[in-house]
């Protein structure tokens, strides 16, 4: 008997991958997995885990490795492998030496994502092999068993998170690590080179497998029934067993799939024989309720079930079982609390110079994202990691130059390497009067703090090359580079409008380190003196939670208070003291 420990499911993935012997591990950071990689670093010596630039290039590292006779992993969210599939799709003919495993890690309902993907669909397109645990003891379970799969039937193994499985906890028995021999390296163009000729082959390879993964997902003992009531049937997976499981006990029987692609066929229909009314309960798209209806089955599904968002024990309850249950409501509506920047953050200013400017405001993935919601509401667009550089050439473009000096695009650090230099290129490249603000905050913010190519960091906190961003932008043909620190609003601005008025390309670098980093300088927190203070509220336009407003004042919470000095720039009656020291009476708290 192993050590058993309470994990979270992605620090259980990670587990698994150092007790199957993995030795590398390249990925993006993005929520809900970005907890497996960086749990990587405690494995420093069996495991080499690094940050790769985007998930395609992680995807790229893991299946060299893989080639290499190497047991690898690659970790993302469900839009990282819209970046990854390129590789992905590709290395599915070209199969795996040693095991190759990737995590994806869904979002339903959206709580750090700008849509929802239900990466089951790639796994079908691609022809992987695609398992879905259901707690932390499954992720850990199912990691292992998925490189042998991988080396057992040459396929890339793809595993299938979701929020909560991710995020939530659960007791694991921890197990020792294989020792496992790096197996030779055999030159094989036929298999590892994707030309036509060769491809072709490996077409009827894939088609082949496809057949021998259906066999074992008949016979797979992820594949669990539970047979309890013959009245009710659930088919589930993941999240949706967990929640059907306590919602229905064993007023319902359940066939638990952990394999969900390829889907089996005669388990399926064995399950069905067994129970009066058959659901399938699944979240987000009916993949596994049109794999039924294709098999001949009557199943009740998305008619009954939502389209959208997180499934809940209430929601399965309501559908199967009509049982609404009661749970206390409070006597007032509690007031929304909407997603603001920290207090400090280094793109208040920045945002709030946009606003005043009042430009179109091309935006991106990463914390500047907030500066779309009020009381900034200074950002236009957001549609996927890099297009705040190719979506503002593309808009000025398509409107014929009329809104070149009104407009610009806003890209971070970590996402112009991630993919925004490649749209920069192509600014460059085809003469576009285009204006970017790359908001360099040193650090990929969004996701919890992770070193980027750009900070001199890598995964373990060592030090590494970096890729010096002023040189990189001059170098993708950018003639005019300026650095602005967007504290000092005044200089910003004067900055913008004059790259505004420029006729052609330039990047301004908004660059200030997040307040969130643990060798951020704080000054001294602000004060308001109570006798300068007019209760005009211009200040609190910056959307800073330090500040608060009562009794027609503003004040400020000095434990949150950064001292940056953005909220004092806009005050006219100079209300704002550099320090709580510098007023006698505070006002403050």
């Amino acid at each position: 008997m192993g050590k058993k420990t309470l994990m979270l499911g992605n620090h259980a993935i990670a587990r698994g991958c150092y007790e199957a012997g993995v030795t590398v591990v390249s990925s993006y950071p993005g929520t809900p997995s970005t907890e497996i990689t960086f749990a990587m670093t405690q494995y420093k010596g069996d495991i080499h885990a690094e940050w790769a630039v985007n998930e395609k290039v992680g995807c790229e590292v893991v299946v060299g490795a893989s080639i290499a006779g190497a047991r690898a992993f690659t970790g993302m969210k469900h839009v990282g492998l819209n970046v990854a599939s390129d590789p992905l799709y590709t290395a599915s003919y070209a199969g795996v030496n040693g095991g190759l495993v990737l995590a994806i890690a869904d979002d339903p309902g959206m709580h750090s994502s700008q849509n929802e993907q239900d990466s089951r669909r790639h796994a079908i397109a691609s022809k992987c092999l695609m398992l879905e645990p259901a707690d932390s003891r499954e992720c850990l379970e199912f990691t292992k068993k998925a490189f042998d799969l991988s080396e057992e039937f040459d396929v890339p193994v793809l595993i299938r998170l979701s929020t909560r499985i991710s995020h939530s906890q659960g007791i694991v028995e921890e197990g020792e690590r294989i020792k496992r021999d790096l197996p030779d390296y055999k030159k094989d163009a036929s298999k590892y080179v994707m030309m036509p000729v060769f491809a072709r082959g490996r077409r009827v390879f894939v088609d082949e497998r496809d057949r021998k993964l259906v066999a074992y997902a008949e016979k797979s003992p992820f594949n669990v029934i539970e047979d309890n009531n013959s009245d009710i049937g659930v088919i589930c997976a993941g999240t949706t067993y967990q929640f059907s499981r306590e919602a229905l006990g064993d007023k319902a029987s359940y066939l638990k799939l952990g394999v969900v692609n390829p889907l089996p066929v005669e388990l399926i229909k064995e399950f069905a024989k067994k129970v009066k009314k058959l659901y399938v309960a699944e979240e987000m798209d009916p993949i596994i309720e049109q794999h039924c209806k294709a098999i001949g089955l009557e199943v009740i599904g998305k008619d009954l079930f939502p389209t959208i968002g997180e499934y809940s024990q209430g929601i399965i309850r309501e559908k199967v079982l009509g049982e609404v249950k009661e749970h206390s409501v409070f006597p007032e509506a509690i007031p929304v609390r909407p997603p603001v920047m920290c207090a400090g953050c280094s793109h208040r200013g920045l945002f709030t110079v946009l606003g005043k400017l009042g430009v179109m405001v091309n935006g991106d993935i990463g914390c500047y994202t907030l500066g779309a919601t009020p009381p900034l509401s200074a950002m236009d667009t957001t549609i996927c990691m890099g297009a705040g550089v190719s979506s503002l050439h593309g808009f000025n473009k398509g409107r014929q130059g009329d809104y070149e000096n009104r407009a610009v695009g806003v890209v971070g650090d970590s996402t112009f390497i991630h993919s925004g230099i490649t749209g920069l290129i192509n600014i460059a490249y085809s003469k576009s009067n285009s204006t970017i603000i790359i908001a360099d905050n040193t650090i990929t913010g969004m996701t919890g703090g992770q070193n980027t190519p750009a900070n001199g960091l890598d995964i373990y906190g060592d030090s590494a090359p970096s890729v010096d961003i002023e040189t990189m932008c001059k170098a993708c043909g950018i003639k005019r580079v300026t650095v602005v620190d967007p504290s000092d609003m005044a200089e910003t601005e004067r900055v913008l409008r004059q790259e505004l008025d420029a006729n052609e390309p330039s990047v301004v670098i908004s660059r200030k380190p997040c307040a969130l980093l643990k060798g951020f300088v704080k000054n001294k927190p602000v004060a308001v003196d109570p006798n300068k203070c007019t209760g005009c509220r211009v200040c609190l336009k910056v959307g800073c939670p330090a500040l608060s407003y009562k009794d027609k004042k503003v004040s400020v919470n000095k434990n949150l208070c950064v001292g940056c000095g953005v909220c004092g720039q806009l005050c006219k009656p100079a209300a704002f003291a550099d320090t709580v020291s510098a007023i006698d009476n505070g006002g403050n708290d």
